[in-house]
Formats: structure tokens, C-alpha cells, sequence
């Protein structure tokens, strides 16, 4: 559904000179001037994608890095097959990242404050979530609270994985409840969105941040512009789902450039460790349904 809207904003390498030309500005540049800038036009500032272990490499504080979870590997429920079977889809995902899913998630610190790091990498299956990946990040938000640290989420995806159906549909109830149990323990949970941030992800776990935030120019929504615009059937805003936007309508709290991020991090994680670890768990949000009040009620 939103393939069209991903290839545009896709690297590309000019072999064999090894130049990069900017989806942007259209600038062509030798790659090792776009690597030095950790992967962001040093003309227009357009982030580039990256994997997920260049994410954590831009983030952590270095050899922090701890990956947990690494046996976990999707399996095909429900023996599903469109042009390819969901196995071979897998497979070719395996071979193309050396990853068995779209998520990487383990312990680290950055700026010396420890936390949980859950990274989605978009050249997996677009980034989809599928039931393994929401494993990993409930995984990973039982371990903060055992630990009582907190918890970052990079999201880089397309939605819930459509191969494996309703067992995709449920990872968004699934870690959006286990990030309410870490919201009642006090810690925080940091939410960074990156290009793209659409679907089910979007609609889930990526918008419950106590900060959230994203990098700049990032596509961030849930049903595509063509699709909204041939359900509403009105003309949309220019830009209006790119970070820019949605900072501008109060949607996100900041946008960070890739090399400001650790720094941002850092800082952020210290004012919530002086303010927040250790309190009693606070008070309940308005939204959240008081089952005794209820019973008394009727």
C-alpha cells in the first residue's frame, strides 16, 4: 500500500564511481562525504536510511550494545502465500539483512544511563511487525522493569505485517499494553520515529512516548496521501505528513537531527532518571479505564 510513497526516498548508489544521489536535492555525492555525516546529505540535510545497526552504532554509548532475543524467528502460521510464500519472503529478508527479523532489541547506555533499545530495520519486510517483533519489545519493556531503567524505541516501518494477519493485528495491543505497565512504574519510554513510520506501528506502540520524537523530513502516518485523499476526497495540506507538520500541530514534542540524537538522548534520560526513577508510579492518565469505579457505578 504505500510502496510507491517508500521508493521514492530510497538511496541510490551510481555504480561503479560509488556516488550517491540525493532523493532531495538530487546532489550527487562520493559516499564516504554522506558516511561521514552519518548518512545525511551535507547539502540539504536529508536523512538517508540506515540500518539498524547503524542506528545503534549512532546512538549508543560505544560497545555498550548487549543484544538480547537473537534466537526468535518468525514462523508462517498460517501457511500464507501471495506472489511468494511467506517462507520465502522470510528467507530472502535473512539473506538480504543477515537478520531473522525486522527488530533488534538489547541493553545498553547512552550517556552513561542504562536503557532498553528496540531498533526496527526498515530492509527487513519494510519494517513490518509481526508477532516476533512484538515479542522482542515486550521482552525488552519486562526487562526495564525489572531493572527499573528505561525504554527506547526506534521505529523505521510499513505496519503490521499482513502475512501474518491477526497474529500481526495483535502485537499493537500487546506492547501497547506492556508499555502501560511501564508507564505505572514510573519509567520512561522515549519514541523515535524515523523514515517511514506508517500502519499499525504508527498507530500503536510509536505514539505512546512519554517524548516523542523524530528525524527531520520523516514520513509519519497511518493509511497513505492517495489513499486519505480518495477516502475524504479533499485536496491535503503539502507535507502534511512529515515530521515537519506534525510538530507544527503539537503531534510530536521535537525534531532531532541523526547527529544531535545521542546528546538529546543522554540529556533527556538524566532529567528523567532525577525525576522520575525511584517515585511511586503515577497517577492514572484520564483515558485509562477504572474497572472498580465502573462496577460501583452499575
Amino acid at each position: 500500500m504505500f510502496g510507491n510513497l517508500f521508493k521514492k526516498d530510497e538511496v541510490k548508489h551510481e555504480t561503479p564511481n560509488q556516488w550517491i544521489k540525493c532523493p532531495k536535492c538530487t546532489s550527487l555525492m562520493y559516499y564516504k562525504e554522506v558516511e561521514a555525516k552519518q548518512n545525511v546529505c551535507p547539502k540539504c540535510n536529508h536523512h538517508f536510511r540506515i540500518n539498524a545497526d547503524k542506528r545503534i552504532a549512532s546512538i549508543v554509548d560505544e560497545g555498550s550494545f548487549v543484544e538480547h532475543d537473537t534466537t526468535l524467528a518468525p514462523v508462517d502460521p498460517l501457511k500464507f502465500s501471495d506472489k511468494k510464500s511467506y517462507k520465502k519472503r522470510l528467507e530472502e529478508a535473512k539473506t538480504k539483512t543477515g537478520k531473522t527479523s525486522s527488530v533488534m532489541s538489547g541493553t545498553c547506555t547512552v550517556g552513561g544511563t542504562p536503557v532498553e533499545l528496540v531498533v526496527f530495520d526498515f530492509a527487513f519486510m519494510g519494517g513490518s511487525l509481526g508477532s516476533v517483533e512484538g515479542e522482542k519489545i515486550v521482552r525488552a519493556v519486562d526487562r526495564a522493569i525489572e531493572k527499573e531503567c528505561g525504554v527506547i524505541i526506534v521505529s523505521a516501518s510499513g505496519g503490521a505485517r499482513m502475512q501474518e494477519s491477526t497474529y500481526a493485528l495483535l502485537q499493537m495491543s500487546k506492547t501497547s499494553a506492556a508499555l502501560n505497565r511501564l508507564h505505572h512504574k514510573g519509567l520512561p519510554f522515549i519514541s523515535i520515529l524515523t523514515d517511514p513510520t506508517m500502519g499499525g506501528v504508527s498507530a500503536s506502540f510509536a505514539m505512546l512516548g512519554d517524548i516523542i520524537m523524530a528525524e527531520p523530513g520523516a514520513l509519519i502516518g497511518f493509511a497513505g496521501q492517495r489513499v486519505i485523499k480518495q477516502t475524504v476526497g479533499v485536496d491535503l495540506p503539502e507535507g502534511f505528513q512529515r515530521s515537519e507538520f506534525l510538530l507544527e500541530h503539537g503531534l510530536i514534542d521535537m525534531i532531532v537531527d541523526r547527529g544531535d540524537m545521542h546528546q538529546t538522548l543522554a540529556d533527556l534520560l538524566v532529567l528523567f532518571k532525577k525525576d522520575a526513577l525511584g517515585k511511586p508510579a503515577p497517577k492514572r492518565r484520564s483515558t485509562d479505564v477504572d474497572n472498580e469505579a465502573i462496577q460501583e457505578e452499575v
